[in-house]
């Protein structure tokens, strides 16, 4: 009985789990002004009842989903996490719209409808320091001293060209603006 019970939980988490990727898809391409439980359960090909049994509303749905997207984002934001290898930082950076455009677009669009939702305000916040953190992290040990001010502004810049890199598909201006800043800040680190 034990075994048939796990197996159950597992098949609940990833139903759960499923329904979350199709809310994240789904802003992703409509906005979340148009997310409906309807829309999120076409998505995953279920009733749109068990969206509303899972997470009872919609503003439940869209925060765990966040936080799954984002999980799943900031996993990527270095080819080596950890290591304070600039390189690796730039490189993650360089290829996070490719590895997870949907995440991203869907974390814009939170972003955006946040200024319209003050209650999307803290959880969009909560996202924006964890990322700054990683980035001031591998700062960090790669041998910078970041204070909070270089890590939203290496954050910052970088969330611009990722934006940018969405919307615009100019790889090349992406990468060549990345590299200017990562020589800038290998600069930085280098003793007089």
């Amino acid at each position: 009985m034990a075994v048939e019970h796990d197996v159950s939980e597992s098949r609940y988490g990833k139903g759960r789990d499923a329904l979350l990727d199709a809310a994240v898809r789904a802003v992703a391409e409509d906005g979340l002004r148009r997310l409906t439980y309807r829309r999120v359960a076409s998505e995953a090909g279920v009733g749109h009842t068990l969206v509303a049994h899972h997470f009872g509303s919609i503003n439940a749905l869209v925060e765990e989903a966040l936080q799954r997207s984002f999980a799943r984002s900031v996993a990527t934001i270095s080819t080596r996490p950890g290591s304070g290898d600039l390189h690796a930082l730039f490189a993650g950076l360089s290829t996070f719209a490719d590895v997870d455009e949907v995440d991203q677009a869907f974390q814009f669009e939170l972003m955006l409808e946040s200024r319209r939702r003050p209650g999307l305000r803290p959880h969009v916040r909560r996202v924006r320091d964890a990322y700054v953190e990683a980035i001031s992290t591998e700062l960090t040990l790669a041998g910078l001293d970041p204070d909070p001010a270089l890590g939203h502004l290496v954050y910052s810049a970088a969330e611009g060209l990722i934006l940018e890199q969405i919307t615009g598909d100019d790889r090349k201006a992406t990468d060549t603006a990345l590299r200017r800043l990562r020589g800038l800040l290998a600069a930085i680190g280098r003793p007089d």
